[in-house]
């Protein structure tokens, strides 16, 4: 939805709040896409929400509260009461009212709340709560359906059209035993496609896709994409069906990872959310930076040991930023590649020594690009062919050796099972600009006298 619709959306609103007419409300705003309903309703003052919380049903408003992020639906239940709040809750789906009560800080008001809410619900919440997080069942939901191999085609027709609305998704149908185990896995197409006398033993799949749960969310992820499945069934260790994760609950899982990753790689992990105020996000910030600071003279002490090669010749002190630069974007081009790889899963199938030789032929490739224009561009600016050469090999094991490490850091903390995006971007740069600069003070000390 275009933002002036928004706009228009919230000037309708607001009139109807001021008439008072709440029928007119209810025909045109419950025909409104959720996402578009809560973005009208946080735009609206704290008195025209409360009026508008009392024209809207629990169920109905539970969709708005579902599309809202934790600060909004933290602030949206302050201003209800608790009993509102708990009947709102009741209509959540039980993944998603875990992830707010995950959330909530204070621990007496979770409790108050989960008491005051329908035990059945409640307990659905408690026990997705009760796994560790980012584990497949801490992101899984609890409302599925699940059938029995003995029923016929018509007896699941009935039972979906009774109970097909209170679940997330009716596209798998889950075949368990007597004992909860799960044996089978049935698409709503065969279902539909087939004789209601059929019996659901003769149309179920018994190779079922399935995650214990507790798998890592992001082999979760994978898992689904791998399969190209709408949900997964979600298993304990006796293999009782005790959940699915769906498609939705994978994309939020990616946005998450990825946000957790751009914040390994940039150094600025826990800082990235746009909420925070600009002393919380320097709180976050500031250790990596005053950490990289200190690395940071390490690359000064390296000068310093040339102290001498550049008092001889001041015109080396021009290349050092090309050298510090190109080694550190090297360095982060190749940290990308191979934390992408390992998060998708291909990094497997390619292996340890593909990847490597692979990034080191391109570091050695764009290395002597690289040397052969500088050649060409330091020969003639400088009318030195002895600087050209010593720049130009500098550049080209840099960018070599720069690519290789940008490569092997991540492998090597992933064997160590550590998230592999804290070899981030800074500290890759400046490992490289370390390398970088002693081989080019290395091989200028070496020729200085040609010089």
């Amino acid at each position: 939805m275009m933002q002036h619709s928004i706009v228009q959306m919230k000037k309708q609103v607001r009139n109807w709040l001021k008439e008072h007419d709440d029928r007119a409300f209810r025909e045109t705003f419950l025909d409104w896409h959720a996402n578009d309903q809560m973005q009208v309703i946080r735009e609206l003052e704290k008195q025209e929400r409360r009026l508008l919380y009392e024209w809207l049903t629990p169920a109905e408003f539970s969709d708005i509260f579902q599309e809202m992020d934790y600060e909004d639906q933290f602030f949206t239940v302050k201003e209800i009461s608790e009993n509102d709040a708990a009947e709102m809750l009741n209509e959540v789906s039980a993944d998603d009212a875990a992830a707010f009560f995950d959330k909530i800080p204070i621990e007496e008001r979770k409790e108050s709340l989960l008491k005051m809410m329908d035990p059945t619900e409640a307990a659905k919440v408690r026990e997705i709560l009760s796994y560790p997080r980012e584990t497949a069942g801490a992101i899984m939901t609890k409302e599925y359906l699940e059938i029995f191999a003995d029923q016929t085609v018509g007896n699941v027709m009935t039972f979906l059209r009774k109970t097909g609305q209170e679940v997330e998704t009716i596209y798998y149908l889950y075949v368990v035993n007597e004992e909860g185990s799960l044996v089978g896995v049935v698409s709503l197409r065969d279902v539909i496609v087939n004789n209601e006398n059929t019996n659901i033993r003769d149309i179920m799949s018994t190779r079922v896709v399935s995650v214990e749960d507790d798998l890592d969310q992001e082999e979760v992820a994978r898992m689904i994409k791998t399969y190209d499945l709408l949900a997964v069934p979600v298993v304990n260790k006796q293999k009782d069906l005790v959940g699915i994760v769906t498609v939705d609950d994978v994309m939020d899982v990616l946005e998450d990872e990825m946000t957790e990753d751009i914040g390994e790689i940039s150094a600025s992990k826990g800082s990235t959310d746009t909420n925070l105020t600009a002393f919380q996000a320097a709180k976050k910030r500031a250790p990596w930076i005053v950490l990289l600071m200190f690395l940071g003279l390490i690359t000064a002490n390296v000068i310093g040991q040339y102290e001498e090669t550049l008092e001889a010749v001041v015109l080396l002190s021009v290349f050092i930023p090309l050298i510090m630069d190109s080694a550190g974007n090297t360095g982060t081009q190749s940290l990308a590649v191979v934390v992408r790889s390992l998060a998708t899963g291909s990094f497997e199938r390619k292996g340890i020594s593909q990847m490597l030789k692979r990034e080191l032929g391109t570091g050695v490739l764009m290395g002597l690009t690289c040397a052969l224009v500088l050649i060409i561009t330091v020969s003639i600016i400088y009318d030195s062919p002895m600087l050209a050469g010593i720049v130009a090999v500098s550049i080209f094991l840099t960018l070599s050796v720069a690519a290789f490490i940008g490569a092997v850091l991540p492998l090597i903390i992933n064997k160590l099972h550590i998230d592999p995006a804290v070899a981030s971007g800074p500290f890759i740069t400046t490992l490289n600009d370390i390398i970088g600069l002693f081989i080019y003070f290395t091989i200028a000390t070496s020729f200085i006298q040609y010089l």
